[in-house]
């Protein structure tokens, strides 16, 4: 599902130049639910940013689905990742003003790739399989912080794409709720979707397929 080679990603500023990313290669199975995890600065997000079409490599290629993704242009990355990636935050990013079923609606409208007719009854779909559906009505400052994560992954999943990722999903959550989180991505991935975590927390790798660490932008061996 997605292919890494000799992925690189440099920055430049007035303090100098770092390569995050110093040639990665890399492969994920469809169905992979496959854990990301390094020190800080050891290419984690950057290498998510990449896999999603947020950032573009220096060098190298990024293949998802077979879809060149390193040779599209922003456009053509915004429209390709509406429908073919979603992404959880550490801080949720739900918008406060929204009812949680509004939330998860709300990348159904921007892409159209699910009729009209069947965007609440999808949502709510997605909301009973995170276990928030009773919630549906509320605003988000009404939830948990677990809570909110969940209504995050149903949001992400609205337009039914392939890949999952997820940037410290459970960074703002204590460890029990953290472990609830990873399963339920774990259940995701069990159906189908290739799921990528980035994450600090070792005490639930228990539900991952595999661990990917890196190090100074490499990939070592754990």
């Amino acid at each position: 599902m997605i292919q890494l080679r000799s992925l690189t990603r440099t920055f430049t500023s007035s303090a100098g130049t770092f390569r995050a990313l110093r040639g990665i290669d890399a492969d994920v199975a469809a169905g992979e639910f496959v854990a990301v995890v390094g020190r800080s600065g050891s290419g984690k997000s950057t290498l998510l940013h990449l896999v999603s079409g947020i950032d573009v490599p220096t060098g190298g290629t990024v293949q998802v689905a077979g879809k060149p993704i390193h040779s599209l242009t922003h456009d053509q990355l915004a429209a390709w990742r509406g429908r073919h990636v979603g992404i959880v935050f550490q801080f949720f990013q739900l918008l406060p003003a929204l009812t949680v079923a509004e939330n998860v609606m709300l990348p159904m409208d921007f892409v159209g790739a699910v009729p009209a007719s069947r965007r609440q009854a999808r949502a709510m779909e997605l909301l009973e399989r995170a276990g928030v559906a009773d919630q549906a009505r509320k605003l988000p400052s009404a939830l948990s912080g677990g809570q909110q994560q969940r209504v995050a992954i149903a949001r992400a999943l609205a337009n039914d794409p392939p890949v999952l990722l997820a940037d410290e999903p459970t960074g703002n959550l204590d460890s029990a709720t953290g472990a609830e989180v990873f399963a339920l991505l774990a259940s995701f991935a069990r159906t189908g979707t290739t799921v990528v975590v980035v994450t600090h927390e070792r005490d639930t790798f228990a539900g991952v397929d595999r661990v990917l660490t890196l190090h100074d932008g490499l990939v070592v061996q754990p």
